[in-house]
C-alpha cells in the first residue's frame, strides 16, 4: 500500500508504550497494533485526530505517501 502509518516512529519519539497510546486514544491495543505494522486500510478522522492530539504531532507526521509501494491488488 503506498500509504505508510508512522506510528512507531512517533512512539519512539514520545517515549511512549503502544499500549499508554492505546488508551489515551482509546483504542484497543489490538487496533494499535494493527495501525503499527500498517496493516490497517482505513483510518477514522476522530481516531486520527487522537493520536495527534495524544503524540503532539500533525498528521503528516503520522501518515506518509510512498509512490510506487503498491504491494496491494485491490485498491
Amino acid at each position: 500500500m503506498p500509504i505508510i502509518v508512522n506510528v512507531d516512529v512517533m512512539l519512539a519519539k514520545r517515549k511512549m508504550s503502544s499500549g499508554e497510546l492505546a488508551e489515551l486514544v482509546g483504542i484497543t491495543p489490538a487496533n494499535m497494533s494493527i495501525l503499527k505494522t500498517g496493516k490497517a486500510k482505513a483510518v477514522r478522522f476522530s481516531t486520527l485526530a487522537a493520536l495527534c492530539k495524544a503524540l503532539e504531532c500533525q498528521p503528516g507526521d503520522i501518515l506518509e505517501y510512498q509512490p510506487g509501494n503498491d504491494d496491494d491488488d485491490d485498491e
